[in-house]
């Protein structure tokens, strides 16, 4: 990458081929010098693909080895898959970082729980600014999504114009912020537009996105004909949605209660900004007992299924505060992640189970997305013009129908990869190199490598089971007493193939070669292989095995 000539080259090494974990990387070279610019820094969310980990995320190696010529990150919008993993990896990057006051207010409590709020250097920068980050010349446009003060970004280079659209969509009323500014958009396509990198996650669905005042309209009605406890779920970051049920309950004499730490996180966040300002303050699950079951609503975190979050823990009644039963009634004002869907459904099923009626967006509208249609993205590429479309932000099937989208407007459309190096200028565009990639598991405090050894071995136990031997020695290496075997997940105590293995397992340690009894690492390694041996092919799976070896 090094020995590449000066000029403008953009690098995903998250978010593209997949949702969430969106980070970008440009590298502009002029005079010598590598100056590299991060846009945005998101985790990911466990699939069915990945039950060993939670919460991923993309790892930054790369550009860590390159944190002295990275200028600085900025934010385009403060949604989980744009900034949650700030806290995490910016130990690696070590670059200020450029924000809304809305995305500051949310990343500086991520930043005070992770004890890194007085290391990093946050920026604040006003929506629709232009301002400098190194050699970067940028300017946020206002745009709508489903959170506060979302922002598309042009990055002016001395090798064209870059539009990077960040998250948005069209909503002629988006009842929170301004609506896109298609204006500035246009006038960024006369001024001529080398590049747009543009949001891909919606562009299947046909047609003009929907109004959040639709759905704000169709919560209300929804909620007023409905008796007992209501709960709604939603993303705790979409700033409108939130207000919209908490209108859509006040108009039925409702008050409205958040549940779960990152709503609450949400509200102190939002009313700083001077959002909510029309809304009294939401009570908190203390004072669900006094309130009448038909004048309260509840605002819940867990519509994507989490295991710990407060929508989950109420579905299996093991919430300290809140409980929900037959009359009462659960609105998933949300759309499902990819990857969710099995989640969901077992919250959903376990509601059920309770006797809650479970309403989705097939019962009334309830939800819009936040991410453009291919109708909306038709009218940017009207506006915008650009020579290239590098459609980021999706899985590979949102990739390619992006691609025919920008190819229809007169685009030339890039597909790129998580990795892949793309030549801006000058000379031709195109992959010129590779940027070694991967994700990174959030494990309790730590950050782990999908493909290292940890998680490894843990994926094998979830599928394969673990098997424990252990056994006595004395200094010469004959063993004493019986072995102990423990197969937790795989073999009960008393099973007698349990009972089978251990017998086998004892017989094969009598037969190691004396040598090898001296050194604990041998003898370890030859009751190892026996221990496999004994196992043989009974149980159809391989599991972890691991021996204990004590000399006494």
């Amino acid at each position: 990458m090094t020995d590449m000539p000066d000029g403008l080259s953009f690098l995903p090494l998250g978010g593209t081929g997949e949702i969430g974990m969106n980070f970008n990387l440009y590298r502009l070279a002029q005079d010598g010098r590598e100056h590299w610019l991060a846009i945005d820094c998101g985790i990911g969310f466990s699939g069915n693909d990945t039950p060993e980990a939670e919460v991923l995320m993309p790892d930054p190696s790369f550009i860590a080895e390159r944190s002295r010529n990275l200028c600085g990150l900025v934010i385009t919008h403060a949604h989980e898959d744009h900034l949650g993993a700030v806290a995490h990896l910016w130990p690696y990057l070590q670059c200020p970082v450029y924000v809304t006051p809305f995305a500051g207010a949310v990343l500086r409590r991520k930043l005070y729980e992770a004890g890194l709020l007085n290391q990093v250097p946050i920026n604040v920068v006003l929506p629709e600014s232009r301002f400098n980050v190194g050699p970067f010349d940028l300017q946020f446009i206002a745009v709508t999504h489903s959170v506060a003060e979302a922002q598309a970004i042009a990055l002016r280079t001395p090798h064209g114009l870059i539009v990077h659209t960040g998250d948005w969509k069209l909503d002629e009323n988006p009842l929170v912020g301004p609506k896109t500014d298609l204006e500035t958009f246009e006038r960024l396509g006369k001024e001529g537009v080398l590049a747009m990198v543009g949001d891909s996650t919606n562009v299947m669905k046909e047609g003009r996105s929907e109004s959040e005042a639709d759905v704000r309209v169709g919560l209300t009605e929804l909620i007023a004909g409905l008796t007992g406890r209501v709960a709604v779920t939603c993303f705790a970051s979409n700033v409108a949605r939130v207000e919209s049920i908490a209108k859509a309950a006040l108009a039925s004499n409702r008050e409205v209660m958040i549940v779960g730490r990152s709503l609450r996180n949400l509200e102190t966040a939002a009313r700083e900004c001077g959002y909510f300002t029309d809304l009294p303050p939401f009570l908190t699950e203390q004072d669900a007992r006094d309130i009448e079951d038909d004048n309260l609503l509840m605002i819940i975190t867990g519509s994507q299924g989490e295991a710990r979050s407060a929508l989950s823990r109420i579905a299996g009644d093991t919430h300290p505060h809140i409980s929900l039963g037959e009359g009462d009634t659960v609105i998933y004002s949300s759309r499902v992640i990819p990857g969710n869907e099995q989640a969901v459904m077992g919250v959903q099923d376990n509601l059920s189970r309770r006797g809650v009626r479970v309403l989705t967006d097939r019962d009334g509208k309830v939800h819009t997305s936040g991410h453009a249609t291919g109708g909306d993205v038709r009218v940017l590429y009207d506006l915008v013009k650009p020579k290239y479309s590098i459609p980021t932000h999706g899985e590979w099937r949102h990739l390619t129908a992006h691609a025919a989208l920008a190819r229809e407007a007169g685009a030339e459309p890039i597909l790129l990869e998580d990795g892949d190096i793309l030549n801006l200028s000058p000379g031709e565009v195109r992959i010129v190199d590779t940027a070694p990639t991967g994700r990174l598991a959030l494990d309790g405090g730590r950050l782990l490598p999908m493909t290292g050894g940890v998680l490894a071995a843990r994926r094998k136990m979830l599928f394969n089971g673990i098997v424990l031997a252990s056994f006595a020695v004395d200094d010469e290496g004959y063993v004493i007493g019986n072995p102990k075997i423990s197969a937790p997940g795989l073999l009960e105590v008393d099973d007698p193939e349990t009972m089978r293995i251990r017998e086998e397992f004892a017989d094969a340690i009598d037969e190691i070669p004396d040598e090898l009894r001296e050194d604990d690492l041998l003898f370890r390694d030859a009751a190892r292989t026996a221990l496999r041996r004994a196992l043989g092919r009974k149980l159809q799976k391989r599991p972890l095995v691991d021996v204990h070896l004590l000399r006494v």
